[in-house]
């Protein structure tokens, strides 16, 4: 009895393994016609005799579940997440072909982050850098592209967190940059090493060359700060900011960044701190002059502000809002003349003092004249301009200028 026990357990054990050998090799067969979808039928089938597996066939069902699963890049990200599982369950064989399959997968997923890049997309590609990057994390620079990709579309949180991963490693960005001119368009491409070399060999390319790349830990620094001021986190921005200027003291771009964690905050004073610094480092900056004129008019200095916005102007002749802005420091003369106008009565003495305000008021509109007339030059459709000026134009009496003017916002208004 013990004997037909024994060999009917023997004729089962060999069944079931011959179930198994069938469903792979049908997964198999269906995975080298791409027929995914039956490849998976079978391996359900073949997952369910897993208790009857030895090692060898488990190995080979988790690397054909894991092919299966990936679909050629066909599958979703959940799909490429499950196919992974499987293959880091794989034991002691198909190192070779799990390898050559994870390099694919790499290649396949770095291709739709740049096609949902391309289309700006960059919520999914922003996942598919940062399973590109899980899946070869040899390469950080994928890391620092999803994270950067977050950022465009305010998936703050997440950006934080790949930013601080990025910290942690260590991450700068800086590498080496392979070149070489394009004879026939005469331009620098930069290219991969082996591809710079075979176009130089073939002499479609000339003047190769490699130089190193940037640091990017100031701007992750930079981007860490900002996104703790989105969050209120105002504490830990400056303290970012602080370590990124350490790491860099000589970039004015990261002076300018504390300096608007700071205006975020409500720090005038350290904000024009900054500013002031920033100015020192790039004497030359037209806008840099022109924000600390912003700061000093809505800190109640005139005179301060006006003498940054001519510094602005004589850097650049050409900077339009400088123009503006002192045409409104001018013209915000006027609301003390103007009270103090309806302040007055009707004798002599105040008739007398109205007219000296008067002139006085039509002065202030005659200094503002030449700055809006310049700003007008510089943009002809600047409407707010124009209406500021035709209003000029109208109280100082100067008939036909006005009537110019209302021509110019009338046309303006109509094509808004």
């Amino acid at each position: 009895m013990k004997k037909q026990i024994i060999i009917a357990l023997a004729f089962s054990i060999s069944a079931f393994s011959f179930a198994q050998k069938k469903e792979l090799k049908s997964a198999e067969k269906a995975i080298k016609s791409n027929n995914f979808a039956e490849a998976k039928t079978a391996l359900s089938q073949a997952e369910a005799l897993m208790s009857a597996m030895d090692e060898k066939t488990k190995a080979k069902y988790y690397y054909l579940n894991g092919q299966a699963l990936y679909a050629n890049g066909a599958g979703t990200l959940e799909d490429t997440d499950a196919a992974l599982s499987s293959l880091e369950k794989v034991e002691g064989a198909y190192k070779p072909e799990i390898a050559a399959l994870k390099s694919k997968m790499v290649n396949g997923l770095l291709k739709k982050a740049n096609d949902a890049y391309g289309k700006q997309d960059y919520s999914t590609a922003s996942k598919y850098f940062e399973k590109s990057y899980r899946l070869k994390k040899s390469d950080t620079l994928f890391l620092y592209y999803a994270a950067a990709t977050s950022v465009n579309v305010k998936e703050y949180d997440r950006a934080l967190a790949l930013y601080e991963e990025l910290k942690e490693l260590g991450y700068t960005g800086i590498g080496t940059e392979y070149f070489a001119t394009n004879k026939e368009t005469g331009e620098e491409e930069i290219l991969d090493k082996n591809t710079r070399d075979l176009y130089v060999k073939a002499k479609s390319h000339i003047n190769p060359g490699k130089r190193k790349t940037e640091s990017k830990k100031p701007e992750i620094v930079k981007n860490v700060a900002l996104i703790y001021v989105s969050n209120g986190d105002n504490e830990k921005a400056i303290k970012a900011m602080k370590d990124a200027r350490a790491e860099s003291p000589d970039d004015v771009n990261l002076v300018l960044s504390e300096a608007n964690v700071h205006y975020k905050m409500g720090n005038t004073e350290e904000f024009k701190t900054l500013l002031t610094k920033a100015t020192e480092m790039d004497p030359e900056n037209a806008e840099l002059q022109y924000n600390l004129g912003v700061i000093s008019s809505e800190s109640d200095h005139p005179e301060e502000a006006r003498a940054y916005y001519e510094k602005a102007i004589e850097i650049d002749p050409n900077y339009i809002n400088a123009y503006i802005n002192m045409s409104a420091l001018v013209l915000g003369k006027e609301e003390s003349i103007i009270k103090e106008m309806n302040s007055l009565g009707t004798s002599k003495a105040d008739n007398k003092k109205y007219d000296e305000l008067r002139e006085k008021r039509q002065d202030l509109y005659k200094e503002a004249v030449p700055y809006l007339t310049k700003a007008i030059e510089i943009d002809s459709n600047n409407l707010s301009a124009a209406k500021t000026l035709m209003n000029i134009y109208s109280i100082l009496g100067e008939t036909d200028k006005y009537k110019s003017l209302k021509e110019k916002v009338d046309t303006l208004e109509g094509g808004n």
